[in-house]
């Protein structure tokens, strides 16, 4: 019997139980059909936040602003990173200005801010863009 994931699916917020060997297969939400782990950045909201933070696979969160620059220039690398680590970990955007109370909550001082959840804690957290390998070599240092 192989070991089984609970991921919430970014577009409805349902938990969905993925066998670990089916992780690469672009599970579909059993609630909604939509795709649970997209290769692509999820926007993550006051609303979904408490469920999307919860789960096995790590959520890496990018808080960033429509008006800030280097935000702006983290993007595609970003969602580069997305690509890269589809199934390893799951990767969400968080507008600041679109959701203040949840930026202060989170206690975001300066964007971009990069905030690590595993299993519903903070477990990392790094202020300012990294180029793609750092980003990378960051994660790894916290298991991902």
């Amino acid at each position: 019997m192989s070991e089984s994931l609970l991921v919430p699916c970014p577009h409805c917020n349902g938990i969905n139980r993925i066998p670990t060997t089916r992780l690469g297969d672009t599970p579909h939400c059993g609630r909604c059909k939509n795709d649970v782990l997209p290769a692509a950045p999820f926007d993550l909201t006051q609303a979904s936040y408490a469920s999307q933070i919860k789960g096995d696979l790590p959520l890496l969160v990018d808080v960033w602003a429509a008006w800030c620059g280097p935000c702006r220039s983290f993007a595609p690398t970003f969602a580069q990173a997305a690509t890269q680590l589809q199934g390893r970990c799951r990767l969400a955007k968080l507008d600041s200005e679109a959701n203040p109370q949840l930026s202060a909550q989170l206690g975001i001082r300066s964007i971009p801010s990069l905030i690590l959840f595993k299993a519903g804690q903070e477990i990392a957290r790094q202020s300012g863009a990294l180029p793609l390998p750092q980003l990378l070599a960051w994660l790894r240092q916290h298991a991902i």
